[in-house]
């Protein structure tokens, strides 16, 4: 066993932990399944307008006992791409004719999830939990199943390691994970404790960008269906 190896504890899970509500509810999920004291948490900054969802992932890693944080900085993301949330002076829109909006981050994923795997290994954990969705997304590529099978393939091949990326939100939708956060008995948390906003905004954020309008929709969608 390697010194690194040893000189962190022992944990089964490695949660990306981005401040949002996808990835809050698999920190939850992997605390649920594992104990606090066997999930760690992984969070990335690149320069993202956003970045005050790294102290939301802060709390959130605090409130659910998670004593290993680690916070990545991917500095070099702007030396690669620009789009709207590594570039403030771009409005957030769809461009006509594009497949995402331009606030896709080519290939994030991608490093997300190599980066993580590769402190999953130096941990002895076998599980990296990521909350992507290709039923309530916006068109981003590294967000499909596909790409998280030939994700998971590759890594497992360029670490010798059985890393599995578990995805509990890929067939979910939105309205469908409030469902979920309520069952947990999570629901005024990830309501009020998190940031999907694309603007920074905590909880319901701006209402305008696409990931308030997809985060928004959802909620009302569950509630509207909970209290038929």
């Amino acid at each position: 066993m390697s010194a690194a190896r040893r000189s962190q504890p022992a944990a089964k899970a490695v949660v990306v932990l981005s401040g949002g509500q996808d990835s809050a509810l698999c920190l939850a999920l992997a605390v649920r399944r594992h104990g606090a004291d066997a999930v760690a948490a992984i969070t990335f900054t690149y320069g993202q307008r956003h970045a005050v969802e790294t102290r939301y992932a802060r709390r959130l890693a605090r409130r659910f006992g998670i004593a290993v944080h680690k916070v990545v900085r991917l500095g070099f993301y702007r030396d690669l791409t620009t789009n709207a949330l590594l570039d403030s002076r771009q409005p957030i829109a769809r461009v006509r004719g594009a497949k995402c909006p331009n606030t896709v981050v080519e290939g994030r994923n991608a490093f997300f999830l190599l980066a993580a795997a590769v402190w999953a290994k130096t941990l002895g954990a076998t599980e990296v939990y990521t909350g992507v969705s290709q039923t309530d997304f916006s068109g981003y590529p590294d967000c499909r199943g596909v790409f998280i099978r030939a994700q998971q393939r590759a890594i497992r091949l360029a670490l010798d390691y059985p890393v599995l990326i578990v995805t509990p939100f890929l067939l979910k939708t939105k309205a469908q994970e409030w469902a979920l956060a309520d069952r947990l008995g999570l629901l005024d948390l990830i309501r009020n404790e998190t940031v999907t906003c694309y603007n920074g905004i905590p909880g319901s954020g701006c209402g305008k960008c696409p990931a308030c309008r997809l985060r928004n929709r959802g909620l009302r969608d569950y509630l509207k269906g909970r209290n038929a």
